[in-house]
């Protein structure tokens, strides 16, 4: 096993190769919403390229301050962002074969937290931006950004949506965006996340009267309600899907009395449940057909309350066009695969950056991701810079 400790190269420099950066990303702590030193490694890599970086951070009552980085490398038009974070989840409870923190290589994999989601995606990004800065030195026609945050796997507030409008604010445009979140089910090449299904959380709460289980007549048993009520809201499909969306899915997450005596029958019950949900459908819309079932199902029966939690994911798609062309082109150059085109998946910052300009999504395997032993192998990390520099080279091309 190779091991090593630095997370710079003998000369002092920040390492400049994917597999090199991700292990230096992985050796700073930055689980969420600690920086742990990745933030400020990118800023050095990215200033060193003559990149200008800027290192915001952003904060308010009840959230955690947040430090994000945006960086820029010229000043014209087309603008080429790449996105995505450096805050991992913790290490979890189970034994690791190597340190979470030490980017152990091992057999060509590379372990450690954030390999996969999404370390590895940004190492990949970085090192395909300074190739690309090799070879064609900063004067090509356009701009090159990155857009990176350091709460994406907490609450997502003080992270890229904050980021865009700091951005915007001081007069930046983006004309396409690429984010490197894992979007490959078993090997690279395979999908492209050009949407994602919204996200709507609903808590249901049925209202009985409290009593003693020997004298119902004198009680109102809540639990009865609650089913029938969940019921109502999965007896038949929201929808079928659409043309590039699943269908809709309710799911319940968790179903509570909190109730200790065997002989009291409870005030209330509750349930909480979420929809990911497809185009066919706006949050909005979805809230008003699930009242609909639960008030159609109670009838003069059951009492309840439903509380809608605010939605910051809606369900949206970047349709297929010639950028999404041009990434799948430099997919198949390299890998021999020509990728789905898929909208599967929980959300990601798309959700914030499709308001900003096209944004899709394309990096590792993420069969590990979040996983105890998250690792990646370290051929896909150079295919995947390579795939990177392709986009990159046919984005701006040398005219001519």
């Amino acid at each position: 096993m190779e091991t090593v400790t630095s997370p710079e190269d003998r000369s002092g420099s920040p390492p400049s190769d994917a597999v090199g950066l991700t292990r230096a990303l992985i050796r700073c702590p930055s689980v969420t919403p600690a920086e742990g030193g990745a933030l400020a490694l990118i800023a050095r890599v990215l200033g060193r390229a003559g990149f200008s970086v800027a290192r915001p951070a952003f904060a308010e009552p009840g959230s955690p301050e947040v430090e994000n980085l945006y960086a820029r490398i010229g000043t014209g038009a087309p603008c080429l962002v790449f996105a995505g974070h450096t805050d991992v989840v913790p290490a979890g409870e189970g034994a690791w074969r190597h340190d979470p923190f030490a980017g152990a290589v091992e057999d060509g994999m590379l372990y450690g937290r954030g390999a996969v989601d999404m370390k590895g995606g940004l190492g990949c990004m970085l090192a395909a931006a300074l190739a690309f800065l090799d070879r064609r030195g900063p004067d090509f026609p356009g701009s090159i950004a990155f857009l990176i945050t350091g709460d994406e796997e907490g609450p997502a507030i003080n992270g890229t949506v904050k980021l865009l409008a700091w951005a915007r604010d001081r007069g930046e445009r983006f004309d396409h965006c690429l984010l490197g979140e894992p979007t490959n089910p078993a090997a690279l090449g395979e999908m492209i996340k050009i949407g994602r299904r919204g996200s709507l959380t609903g808590r249901l709460t049925v209202h009985g009267r409290q009593g003693h289980v020997a004298y119902p007549h004198k009680a109102e048993n809540p639990i009865p309600g609650l089913l029938r009520l969940a019921s109502a809201l999965v007896a038949a499909p929201l929808d079928g899907g659409t043309r590039h969306f699943d269908a809709s899915n309710l799911e319940f997450t968790t179903i509570d009395v909190g109730n200790p005596a065997t002989n009291v029958i409870p005030a209330s019950a509750r349930a909480t449940f979420n929809v990911r949900f497809n185009d066919d459908w706006t949050a909005e819309t979805l809230g008003a057909e699930i009242r609909r079932r639960l008030e159609a199902a109670a009838g003069n029966a059951v009492r309840f309350t439903l509380d809608l939690q605010p939605s910051n994911s809606p369900a949206f798609l970047t349709r297929p066009d010639g950028f999404v062309d041009l990434v799948t082109a430099a997919i198949r150059a390299e890998t021999g695969l020509t990728p789905v085109l898929s909208t599967t998946g929980g959300t990601s910052d798309a959700r914030f950056i499709k308001d900003h300009c096209p944004v899709i999504e394309f990096g590792l395997v993420g069969e590990t991701m979040h996983q105890v032993d998250e690792c990646v192998a370290v051929a896909d990390l150079e295919r995947l810079a390579a795939i990177y520099g392709r986009v990159l080279d046919a984005y701006f091309p040398i005219s001519s």
